[in-house]
């Protein structure tokens, strides 16, 4: 399990305001995110949508899709095209990880939001910026890094919340209305995917003491893979590991353990989306441990349950026919390695060059009362179908430009 959870009382960071550091990042973003990610070059489309609403006066959120921890990064690019700065609530771990991350960070305009509670004090501070139009506010309304860039998981309404209680401050200040602009991010990977991948399949199935599974397709070798990580997955929480369709598997043992913690904690029908019930048994699981409520056996216990919520949200980001069919995307084959590398190994990796592209959807004004009536929040439904819709555009672009290369 990766170091995202903290077992130590949380302080809210808040960013620093700073028009020098912004330009001087700026300055140096590409060569980091090249260095780091592996991101090379970038397209940002429709910036012109987002500095409308700036220019209007209105309250703005961006809210773009999660697939790789670079995101927040790559938005510098947008904020350079848009001749704006941004504010960006950032899980409260990121901050704490080393003192250059939290400098650096800090000094692009994120401020923590703790995942494992109700931060008042963040969600106070991201309706104050909206309510004075102090700068555009990015919001990651998935909850979690997806490693799927072309398929959205369910939004969270923490951004429509927020959107709201800005947007009843406005009107009754006579101020234009809040709007969230969903962001569509996608990667493009235009090299050698099998030279690029293969060295990382034959590293995993390494560690399942198999013979490298070359005579098989990019396709066929990682779905094999995932198979093998699915049953490791299901002898450890079931002692026994199931036969039939892979997917209908992983979604059948999310469902069984995650029904086993909620009863266990309290929990059970308060949310939905695995994320989000993830995040909820963290705020049960967490608060004793921290104010060392606990004996040792018992810490013991709650790490188990809280490493299972760890590996249940991720095992919920492999979602079916994402690869397969024999028309996969590179990009997809990339995402899916990375993914189970992570998972198999506590490791993130990445792979280039990547090229991004950042397209910024219209705006969407957050009622500021909102229709109860309605089975999920109006707003972030209709921000999803708005993500969903850009991204599916995206990849139908990239399919043709694929065709039309290969014909």
């Amino acid at each position: 399990m990766q170091n995202i959870i903290l077992e130590e009382p949380y302080e809210f960071v808040p960013p620093i305001e700073s028009r020098f550091w912004t330009w001087a990042i700026r300055f140096w973003l590409k060569r980091y995110l090249r260095k780091v990610f592996s991101v090379t070059s970038f397209e940002v489309r429709d910036a012109a949508k987002l500095r409308a609403s700036i220019d209007e006066g209105k309250g703005v959120i961006v809210a773009p899709n999660h697939s790789r921890l670079s995101d927040p990064m790559v938005l510098g690019m947008l904020s350079k095209e848009a001749g704006t700065q941004l504010f960006a609530m950032a899980s409260w771990h990121l901050f704490m990880q080393n003192k250059f991350e939290r400098f650096l960070i800090r000094r692009m305009g994120a401020f923590s939001v703790y995942r494992e509670g109700n931060d008042r004090t963040a969600v106070n501070y991201a309706i104050d910026i909206l309510e004075k139009g102090r700068r555009p506010l990015v919001m990651f309304p998935e909850g979690a890094v997806s490693r799927h860039c072309d398929l959205l998981m369910d939004l969270m309404d923490g951004p429509a919340f927020i959107a709201r209680q800005s947007a009843k401050k406005r009107e009754k200040q006579g101020k234009p209305p809040v709007v969230i602009h969903p962001v569509a991010i996608r990667y493009y990977f235009d090299g050698d995917v099998e030279a690029t991948i293969g060295p990382d399949l034959d590293a995993l199935e390494h560690r399942f003491s198999w013979h490298p599974q070359k005579h098989l397709t990019l396709t066929q070798r990682l779905g094999k893979l995932g198979r093998a990580i699915l049953c490791a997955k299901e002898i450890e929480y079931l002692g026994f590991a199931r036969e039939g369709d892979p997917h209908e598997r992983a979604d059948q043992l999310m469902q069984e353990v995650l029904a086993r913690l909620e009863e266990k904690w309290g929990t059970a029908g308060k949310e939905r989306g695995v994320v989000g019930r993830v995040k909820l048994l963290r705020t049960v699981i967490l608060p004793d441990m921290i104010a060392n409520k606990v004996t040792p056996e018992e810490r013991d216990a709650r790490w188990r349950d809280l490493a299972e919520c760890y590996y249940l949200q991720q095992l919920a980001h492999y979602p079916k026919g994402y690869i397969g069919g024999g028309a996969d995307l590179p990009e997809r084959l990339l995402e899916t390695i990375e993914r189970m590398e992570e998972d198999f190994t506590d490791e993130s990796k990445y792979h280039g060059p990547l090229h991004c592209v950042i397209q910024v959807g219209d705006p969407i004004t957050v009622d500021p009362v909102r229709d109860r009536s309605a089975p999920r929040d109006p707003a972030m439904a209709e921000a999803q179908r708005s993500l969903q819709g850009m991204l599916d555009a995206l990849v139908a672009e990239r399919r043709a430009a694929l065709a039309e290369r290969a014909g």
